[in-house]
């Protein structure tokens, strides 16, 4: 039996346009002066400006941050910390993707507390209170309104550290399946493929808990039936709500519970190729999969059971999964091979030197603790040599 302390924290609105009422959710915050933090790309989509009119329109005052890119790091946090200094908020939101409510987080714990971003990498870090936050994402992924921690990149070293307290959970997460029509083709697929790893890797991990279970399965059966939806028809609506809930309802499993080896594999590579993080672990999974199989009993099969398209009779639940993953990564024109990502060395001896470094850096990932088999840097080396060759499916 897996003891587990959960508590239920933000609170969640969901709706077509509910972005509207930002400004009065904001108010009822007792807030005067909202640091607006929001990536370029949002700006450009004009949904930074809807979320700035319904503050404006609530009589608050507002100033936006958005010197940031995709996987925050330490000195774009630093840069968003001079900015708070200077307007002196006393509420926070995020709009935007997991790069924004991170960045915001991360802004949230140095203004509120001091120090350094690398002072919170950890559980529990935070010396005192935090501004209250409000989340509003704009994709589908990483479903950090529901999570209170925040990944940050060392600009130096390009590790990510996971900065994790409960008092850095937002007070209100607004899901707004209308926001996410605007995103880009690639990245509906790159989010939508870490949900996807979100809801099955905290359904196996050794974490797991008769809460996080509720929503793992839950996150399971709505991505499983959006994925591909907006993959083909982009604008629609009620796909685009299955996924946000559905990854909203994968990242309270993550608070609940905990990820696995396959974010622990994905993570060395987006800091040494710069791989998206969706494509990375997306590339990963079937592989953990199939290594995790001799120690989840049949959980694996649940999940199948549970997907909106139910495997093939008589193949392996491990097999179906694992072949199902691929399927999604072939059918948004992600890789499926190591050897496909951009930046892959095509000498051999570089290559090797690469999956050594890589595999190092991986078995030092704290997610690689809770994964549901143990696993050693020599089993992380044979899961990326696993991945330089052509996929099963």
């Amino acid at each position: 039996m897996q003891a587990f302390d959960y508590q239920l924290r933000p609170r969640i609105l969901f709706g077509a346009n509910c972005i509207d009422q930002l400004g009065v959710l904001a108010k009822e915050l007792d807030s005067t002066r909202v640091l607006l933090v929001s990536d370029p790309g949002v700006v450009q989509a004009g949904i930074f400006d809807r979320g700035r009119e319904s503050l404006q329109n609530a009589h608050l005052q507002v100033v936006g941050f958005h010197s940031f890119t995709e996987n925050p790091s330490t000195r774009h946090v630093d840069d968003g910390v001079q900015v708070a200094k200077s307007f002196r908020p006393d509420l926070i939101v995020g709009l935007g993707g997991g790069s924004s409510m991170d960045c915001a987080k991360g802004i949230n714990f140095i203004y509120s507390c001091g120090g350094r971003i690398h002072d919170y990498w950890g559980v529990g870090k935070a010396t005192g209170p935090l501004l209250p936050m409000i989340a509003i994402p704009t994709t589908a992924g990483t479903g950090s309104e529901t999570q209170s921690f925040a990944l940050i990149s060392d600009s130096e070293t390009h590790v990510k550290m996971a900065c994790g307290d409960p008092r850095a959970a937002c007070r209100i997460a607004m899901l707004d399946p209308v926001l996410t029509l605007t995103q880009p083709a690639r990245v509906t697929a790159l989010t939508g493929i870490d949900a996807l790893t979100h809801a099955l890797e905290t359904f196996v991990c050794n974490r797991r808990n008769p809460m996080s279970e509720c929503y793992s399965l839950e996150a399971w059966r709505r991505l499983t039936s959006g994925f591909s939806r907006v993959i083909h028809h982009p604008m629609d609506l009620q796909a685009r709500g299955d996924m946000l809930l559905g990854a909203a309802f994968a990242g309270m499993a993550i608070e609940a519970s905990m990820l696995g080896a396959a974010h622990a594999l994905a993570n060395p590579l987006t800091a040494n190729l710069g791989t998206p993080h969706g494509q990375a672990v997306g590339l990963m999974m079937p592989h953990v999969i199939r290594f995790n199989s001799p120690v989840v009993g049949d959980r694996y099969e649940t999940l199948m059971k549970n997907a909106a398209h139910p495997g093939s009779a008589g193949v392996p639940p491990a097999e179906q999964l694992a072949g199902q993953m691929t399927h999604w990564l072939s059918e948004a024109g992600l890789a499926t091979t190591l050897r496909q990502l951009e930046g892959w060395p095509s000498d051999a001896t570089e290559s090797d030197s690469l999956l050594r470094t890589l595999a190092s850096g991986a078995v030092k990932q704290w997610t690689a603790g809770f994964n549901p088999r143990s696993v050693s840097e020599a089993d992380m080396l044979d899961l990326y040599q696993l991945a330089l060759a052509s996929p099963q499916s």
